[in-house]
């Protein structure tokens, strides 16, 4: 897809935008604190939270889109990341666009990630061309998959899968796909 993203997306409540470097410190915390990676494979060192921030950017410079920085205005200046990313893995249902969130636990259970993603979706659906777009976990996720079901989108059992990057046996390999679909989209 390629081209300039926007600057930012704007809800009645949050301001999703492009990244800066004052993010960083806020994001590494974020990323070190065990209840935002219960259900990946572990927290990030600073060092692996710059270099994920830096693959944002860069996804940004690719697709025209990416994971946008969260601030609620006049309140937290960096709550987290709320947007769209191209997994980097193949897997049946990939090629594919997926909406994703991570917040900081002091904005957990306020619906920031549900209004952030239907933004997104929103987005992703009017902007960035997409017909359908997933999204997905490990099954006890049960935080992000009631985000999916408040945004509308669906699972069916057949679609979930080993996740690629993780080694077999490994406790989180197993993950649960929802799917999205544009109105007048057909299924596929």
């Amino acid at each position: 897809m390629g081209g300039e993203p926007p600057a930012e997306l704007r809800t009645d409540r949050l301001r999703l935008r492009r990244w800066r470097s004052g993010d960083r410190a806020p994001f590494a915390a974020l990323n070190a604190d065990p209840r935002v990676t219960e259900f990946l494979p572990g927290p990030l060192s600073r060092a692996a939270s710059d270099a994920l921030a830096e693959r944002i950017e860069a996804h940004f410079a690719t697709h025209g889109f990416g994971p946008w920085a969260v601030e609620v205005p006049g309140e937290i200046p960096f709550a987290g990341f709320v947007g769209l990313a191209v997994p980097g893995f193949a897997a049946p249902f990939t090629p594919c666009v997926e909406v994703l969130w991570r917040l900081a636990p002091a904005c957990w259970g306020r619906g920031y990630a549900t209004e952030g993603a239907r933004a997104a979706l929103d987005f992703g659906f009017a902007h960035a061309g997409q017909a359908a777009i997933v999204s997905f976990t490990v099954p006890a996720n049960v935080r992000s998959r009631a985000v999916m079901e408040r945004l509308g989108m669906t699972h069916d059992p057949a679609d979930d899968f080993d996740h690629p990057e993780l080694p077999e046996g490994h406790p989180l390999r197993r993950h649960v796909l929802y799917r999205a679909r544009r109105t007048g989209a057909r299924a596929g």
